[in-house]
């Protein structure tokens, strides 16, 4: 019972579950990217919505920045702090502006993102990441 109510780190547990949570939240959104992706650079006209008044080719391009490249970037720990940025922007947009008249129900699944997004710029990448490569390499050079 005690070690159920324990509210001590298991420092290894937190870098494993940061690694699941990286990766499965980057493979989900890489799905949402790669069809943005594919309406890009398929070569018909851009159909899509401009809720920030840039364009609709550019309000895609900057979607597909988000959920597609800063989800690759996420999904290694690459720059994770910075890769999840545009990614916090990208579902501002979503809630505020583009669901912004909707009900809850439309807004859950972005709100789900953005919580995750935001613990991941607080958190960073975790122990299993590029990022930690970098900072071990970093730290070595100081020496």
């Amino acid at each position: 019972m005690k070690k159920l109510f324990n509210t001590n780190f298991n420092h290894e547990g937190i870098h494993f579950m940061l690694l699941v949570l990286r990766v499965s939240i980057a493979v989900f959104m890489l799905f949402h990217g790669y069809q943005k992706l594919q309406m890009l650079t398929g070569g018909g006209p851009i159909q899509f919505g401009d809720p920030i008044g840039v364009g609709e080719p550019a309000s895609l391009a900057l979607a597909v920045f988000a959920e597609f490249l800063c989800s690759i970037l996420v999904l290694i720990g690459l720059g994770t702090r910075l890769a999840v940025i545009p990614l916090i922007v990208t579902m501002l947009v979503a809630i505020l502006i583009i669901h912004g008249p909707d009900g809850f129900d439309k807004k859950e699944m972005a709100l789900h993102y953005l919580i995750v997004y935001i613990f991941l710029f607080v958190s960073g990448s975790g122990k299993y990441s590029v990022d930690q490569i970098i900072s071990n390499n970093l730290s070595k050079r100081r020496r």
